[in-house]
């Protein structure tokens, strides 16, 4: 074999193989930057997650609440007119009022679950929260493996810093690490 085909077939290798390299090195960066967009997606959806689910839920637990107070109001008053009876009739009448709004809120509500709503809230606020920074940390973590790989020795210099610079991991904004804020009666 001529010194000639030895000389043509290392160049050959040569570019084949920085080729290669520079395609996969690509291809990373663009696989790892697509990562990145799609974590910091989740973690737009948990927060539209949170906005969405939240005010429902605490319109829920105030309307629940609301009717039980409505409910215990009228049993109290009702209990509270025993107190004021002057006559055996008055007793009659009133235990009457009594048994019949019990019985009433009873079918109406055969159990008072406000309490129930109010923790199940607050496990749905704990679960959203819980979700939106299990989001943050993939993302943070997604960005790490970007960095690292744009930063690399060779990926450095060889790939577009315009199309592939660095991105930045979650940060709270000033107010953002507060929960959102709300009333229950």
């Amino acid at each position: 074999m001529k010194p000639i085909y030895i000389v043509l077939a290392s160049i050959g290798a040569i570019i084949l193989f920085s080729f290669l390299g520079y395609r996969s090195l690509f291809n990373n960066a663009v696989g790892y930057q697509e990562t990145v967009d799609e974590k910091w997606s989740n973690v737009q959806s948990a927060y539209q997650r949170r906005a969405d689910l939240i005010p429902a839920l605490v319109k829920q637990v105030k309307a629940g609440s609301k009717n039980e107070r409505e409910i215990l109001t009228q049993v109290t008053q009702a209990r509270a007119g025993i107190v004021n009876a002057k006559t055996p009739d008055d007793l009659e009448l009133m235990g009457r009022k009594i048994n019949t709004a019990i019985n009433l809120a009873y079918e109406a509500y055969p159990e008072l679950t406000s309490t129930k709503l109010f923790v199940d809230f607050g496990r749905a606020v704990e679960g959203t929260e819980n979700r939106i920074n299990y989001a943050r940390d993939e993302y943070n973590g997604s960005v790490k493996t970007y960095n690292t790989h744009i930063r690399s020795f060779f990926a450095s210099m060889l790939l577009n810093r315009e199309e592939f610079g660095k991105k930045e991991g979650f940060k709270a904004k000033a107010g953002d690490q507060d929960a959102p804020d709300f009333e229950l009666e």
